[in-house]
C-alpha cells in the first residue's frame, strides 16, 4: 500500500509506458527551472562539454566547494534530461557544498546499449582529467542502474577512482523476474509493462536472454566485490524493490560495505514526485547523512 500522504499528492492513474508512448513521455517531462536549480541563490550552474557529452555543473555559491558528485538522471532509459531530478537534488549542493555534474546521456531506443553507459563513463573520465577526482556516482531509477554500471566499469577498467555509489530506486535487472517486478501491474508510478518497455528499448531482443552485459544490467554481474561504499534505497511499493535489496545483499556477501533502506509505502520516485511528504523528507535526510559521511574527507574539485 502506498503511503496515504504520497498517494494524495502523486498521479497514480498514468497508463503504462509503451513504445508508442515514449515521445509523449519525453514531451511531458517536468521542466526544472533556473530558479529551482539555484535554490534562492545558494547554487550556481554552468554548462560544459565532457568529451562530447553535454553536462550541467552545479556549485555552491559563496562558500567553500566540497567534493564532486556525478549524478545520472532517471527516465526508464528512454526519457529525461540533465536537468531531470535536480529540482530536489540541488539541495545536496546547497546543504553539503558538493559540486554536482549531471550529463545528458543518449537515450534508447534511438541509442541502445552501450551508448547511454558509455556517455556516463566518458563523463566520469572527463571529471578525473579536470580535477573532479574520486566522485560519488549517484543516480535515480534508470540513472541508478547506470550509476551501478559505471561503478562496475571503473572497477573492471582500473579507474577512475570512485569514493561511493548512491543508488536511488535503481533499475538493475532486465530479466524482470523478481516477485516485486510481477507484483505491481497498475496503480503506481512505474509498473511492470513500463519496465519491460524501458529495458526492451535499451536491449532489443537481447532483453532477458543469456548474453546481457552487467554494464547494461548490473544485476547480471557475477562478482560484486571490490566496490566502493554503497547506499541503496527503494520504496516498498516499487517494481525495483527486490532487485535493489538483492544487489545490496550480494555486496555484503562479497565482503563489501552497503547501506540499504526500504521505505515503507514508497512508490517509485516518491521523494521527487512528492518532495514535501514526510516520508520523502525522511528519505532525503537519510541520503544526505550518508553523503556527508562519505564525502567528509574528500578533496574539493577545482574552482
Amino acid at each position: 500500500m502506498i503511503d496515504p500522504e504520497i498517494a494524495a499528492l502523486v498521479d497514480l492513474s498514468r497508463p503504462p509506458l509503451t513504445p508508442a508512448g515514449i515521445a509523449e513521455r519525453r514531451a511531458n517531462n517536468r521542466v526544472v527551472t533556473d530558479a529551482e536549480l539555484t535554490r534562492g541563490g545558494s547554487v550556481t550552474f554552468t554548462e560544459a562539454d565532457a568529451d562530447g557529452v553535454p553536462v550541467l555543473v552545479l556549485r555552491p555559491n559563496g562558500s567553500a566547494q566540497g567534493p564532486p558528485v556525478l549524478h545520472l538522471h532517471g527516465g526508464g532509459m528512454v526519457a529525461g534530461t540533465r536537468r531531470s531530478d535536480l529540482h530536489v537534488l540541488a539541495e545536496w549542493v546547497s546543504e553539503l557544498g558538493v559540486v554536482l555534474v549531471s550529463p545528458e546521456y543518449r537515450l534508447a531506443p534511438e541509442h541502445p546499449h552501450p551508448a547511454p553507459v558509455q556517455d556516463c563513463y566518458r563523463t566520469l573520465t572527463w571529471m578525473e582529467r579536470n580535477g573532479f577526482s574520486s566522485p560519488v556516482v549517484a543516480g535515480t531509477s534508470a540513472g541508478g542502474g547506470l550509476a551501478a554500471a559505471v561503478t562496475l566499469m571503473a572497477r573492471d577498467y582500473g579507474g577512475p577512482e570512485i569514493s561511493g555509489q548512491l543508488l536511488i530506486c535503481p533499475m538493475l535487472d532486465d530479466r524482470c523476474s523478481t516477485p516485486s517486478s510481477h507484483q505491481f501491474l497498475d496503480g503506481t508510478t512505474w509498473v511492470r509493462d513500463s519496465n519491460i518497455t524501458g529495458w526492451t528499448a535499451l536491449l532489443g531482443e537481447a532483453r532477458g536472454g543469456p548474453d546481457v552485459s552487467p554494464f547494461a544490467a548490473p544485476a547480471r554481474a557475477l562478482d560484486l566485490s571490490g566496490l566502493p561504499a554503497t547506499y541503496v534505497d527503494v520504496g516498498s511499493v516499487d517494481v525495483f524493490r527486490d532487485e535493489a535489496v538483492d544487489y545490496a545483499s550480494r555486496i555484503w556477501q562479497a565482503g563489501g560495505d552497503a547501506e540499504l533502506h526500504v521505505w515503507p509505502g514508497g512508490c517509485h520516485g516518491f521523494d521527487q514526485l512528492a518532495p514535501e511528504a514526510a516520508l520523502s523528507r525522511r528519505a532525503r535526510a537519510t541520503r544526505i547523512a550518508w553523503l556527508r559521511s562519505v564525502t567528509r574527507h574528500r578533496r574539493p574539485p577545482p574552482t
